[in-house]
């Protein structure tokens, strides 16, 4: 008794001619779902035409409030040269009170320094002022 087992030809290596798709269906399904769910993301509704500026102007309110510090230390309300930190203290205490409190900006000199603007900061503090910003140059274009 014998038992066949496979071709029962002397030639067992066919070569198979047929492509097996399936793998790539599965692959383009995924990536078809993927693009379908990732595109309503991507586009926007609502067409806008965007600004082409580089650098976000601030303007200046007429509200803010302007301190400066110049090479020697010497603090300014607006032009006007204080005597000393604690005539600052008297006129931000009284900044200190408006309804809404309006932005204290600091200018200090490059070259100034620090403790010149510290004093301003502490007498900020003690004055109550809440919103208190430092006022920059922009770096030049392209570098």
């Amino acid at each position: 008794m014998a038992m066949a087992v496979g071709p029962s030809s002397g030639d067992e290596d066919e070569v198979i001619s047929a492509i097996n798709t399936t793998p790539l269906v599965d692959v383009m399904l995924v990536l078809l779902i993927i693009f379908l769910i990732t595109i309503p993301v991507v586009t926007t509704s609502i067409p806008v035409q965007l600004p082409k500026e580089r650098v976000e102007v601030r303007e200046t309110k007429p509200e803010n409030i302007i301190i400066s510090v110049d090479k020697a230390g010497g603090i300014y309300w607006y032009d006007a040269k204080l005597p000393n930190v604690e005539a600052l203290v008297v006129k931000l205490k009284a900044v200190s009170q408006m309804k809404p409190q309006p932005e204290v900006q600091i200018r200090g000199d490059l070259t100034a320094r620090y403790d010149g603007v510290g004093r301003i900061m502490y007498a900020c503090q003690r004055a109550g002022i809440t919103k208190v910003a430092f006022i920059t140059e922009p770096p030049p274009l392209g570098g």
